[in-house]
């Protein structure tokens, strides 16, 4: 019996909830840690990228508006159906960076509690955030966070779930909407991701993952008018002043990389970190 020849698998984009192949027609190929083919992944171009942000853009009023505790309620889950598939990626990440069971369980792991972890926090932020301001007058002065709008987000390269859940978990809970470069190198657990997404009760555009080259994309995402924030976080080895300045070009908030084994840990500061603040004044009553 002759040995039948394998079907390569050739994944695709994550852009507005569907899962469409690159304009470009570009691939590249997956390789293990041992240098082994594993699959291809799309190589997203600038035209991706501009798709990515007017999906983004379209969902950002949907989102947004959704109750604070229904956002939780999505956010927690992407984190059950991430527990549901463990084993999968566990063995993505082995294949991919070589490293054991045991680390690769524990990089899982730590990406569904952050998920949780983020979750909890989408009806409690505003309220740790927002205050009522002392005023010299009878008023009411109360602040309150509110969701940036579309940010782009380069992922941190060296990680292949736990990077990326950091970056696009918190930007989430306010009710901002994403477009983010995946590892170029570790892409499988970003795409295996997306149809965690697609899977789950994420609407269609608040989360688009584009996998290729990050310095062939972020430039774009930088100077794109409609992306309202960016975060560097995993653009070290990337000209990122560069980025910086044409971030500026459109007044876009900018994050800039950071440093350290794990440099998206959880935190307030990267809820708020895409947040701007509103305050209302309110006459109190004179009677």
């Amino acid at each position: 019996m002759s040995k039948r020849l394998t079907v390569p698998k050739t994944y695709k984009l994550f852009v507005g909830g569907k899962f469409p192949r690159s304009e470009s027609g570009r691939s590249y190929e997956i390789v293990s840690a041992k240098g082994d083919f594993l699959a291809n992944a799309a190589l997203a171009s600038r035209k991706d990228a501009r798709d990515a942000v007017s999906a983004a853009d379209g969902a950002v009023k949907g989102w947004s508006g959704t109750t604070a505790y229904n956002r939780g309620q999505v956010l927690y889950r992407v984190a059950e159906l991430l527990e549901g598939r463990r084993a999968q990626f566990v063995d993505e990440i082995v294949q991919q960076t070589g490293v054991s069971n045991a680390v690769a369980t524990a990089e899982v792991d730590e990406s569904i509690d952050r998920w949780v972890w983020y979750a909890g926090w989408c009806d409690k932020f505003a309220q740790v955030a927002g205050n009522g301001n002392p005023v010299a007058g009878p008023y009411f002065n109360i602040s309150v966070p509110e969701p940036t709008g579309v940010v782009g987000i380069v992922a941190p390269q060296d990680s292949a779930l736990l990077g990326l859940v950091s970056t696009v978990a918190p930007a989430l809970v306010a009710g901002n909407t994403v477009v983010v470069v995946a590892s170029q190198r570790y892409p499988l657990s970003a795409i295996s991701l997306s149809e965690v997404l697609a899977t789950s009760d994420v609407p269609g555009g608040v989360v688009n993952v584009l996998t290729g080259s990050p310095a062939e994309i972020a430039p774009w995402l930088a100077s794109h008018p409609d992306v309202h924030g960016l975060d560097l976080t995993g653009a070290g080895a990337l000209d990122w002043i560069d980025l910086q300045m044409a971030a500026a070009q459109t007044l876009t908030r900018v994050t800039s990389p950071e440093q350290g084994p794990d440099a998206a840990a959880p935190s307030l500061a990267r809820i708020a970190q895409f947040t701007e603040t509103k305050t209302v004044w309110h006459p109190k009553s004179l009677v």
